[in-house]
């Protein structure tokens, strides 16, 4: 069947879960103290993003403060959410609150398309 000149093929499609995740306020941090911000932000990282394959799913891209991760499930991406919630609620216990790091976290379900690289070499996902 002719598509007006364009070539049918085959995409393929997969659904997934996606988490997007910043921190809340991270460019007034920065402002405010550059080497702390990032400093902490590194700790944060460590403990935060091994949680991610704790929870089934595997890191896309961290670029700054943002995580993007996909997982096979809702369940487990919001699981994951959650875990890194309570960690981040924990770890801010004893920090001034106008120092804390809040992560701000999304999940999406949805047909992921075909699969690239994203400029950091990390596969890259298309959501539809």
């Amino acid at each position: 069947m002719s598509t007006g000149g364009v070539k049918d093929t085959k995409v393929q499609r997969r659904l997934a879960a996606i988490l997007a995740a910043d921190i809340a306020g991270y460019s007034a941090l920065m402002g405010a103290d550059e080497e702390g911000t990032v400093r902490n932000l590194k700790a944060h990282q460590a403990i935060i993003l091994p949680m991610i394959g704790e929870h089934g799913g595997r890191i896309i891209d961290t670029a700054g403060d943002g995580i993007l991760a996909e997982f096979a499930s809702v369940l487990g991406a919001v699981k994951c959410a959650l875990a890194i919630q309570k960690t981040m609620a924990e770890r801010n216990a004893a920090i001034d609150p106008g120092k804390r790091m809040q992560f701000r976290i999304g999940v999406n379900q949805g047909d992921v398309v075909g699969q690239s690289i994203a400029p950091n070499g990390s596969p890259s996902l298309q959501n539809v």
